[in-house]
């Protein structure tokens, strides 16, 4: 009888492991989708909340850099960085003629930067051609 008391103890503990392993897979089953199914609709939300902001258009940030811009060039007139960031934002936005006096400020200060005047010169012909 030792030998059958034996054998029902380790069938036993394999009933038990068995049961033990399909427990676990159902709690990790849970788990996961029970995750899964709270994040979904807060990655829906959080792409629908991006989408209804808008962006601001690309002449409005150029705006807003002329105004930086401006800023600068209002404590330090003859900063020559803010004078070329400006001079390129009035060209994006296509102001030639708001363009023309932070470029002649360039060309006075450095003078021996030909581009500058090479610049100057392409859009005061085309001002002259335009009117």
């Amino acid at each position: 009888m030792a030998g059958s008391d034996e054998e029902y103890v380790i069938i036993r503990k394999k009933q038990i492991q068995q049961r033990q392993k399909i427990v676990t897979i159902v709690s990790l089953v849970s788990f996961i989708g029970s995750t899964v199914f709270a994040v979904i609709p807060a990655i829906q939300q959080a792409s629908q909340s991006k989408s209804a902001i808008a962006s601001p258009s690309a002449e409005s940030v150029l705006q807003q850099q002329a105004q930086g811009y401006e800023l600068v060039l209002q404590r330090e007139p003859e900063n020559q960085t803010a004078l070329e960031g400006l001079v390129n934002v009035r060209l994006k936005l296509k102001d030639t003629q708001s363009a023309i006096a932070p470029l002649e400020k360039l060309v006075k200060l450095r003078p021996d930067r030909s581009n500058y005047k090479v610049l100057l010169e392409q859009i005061k012909k085309q001002q002259t051609k335009s009117n």
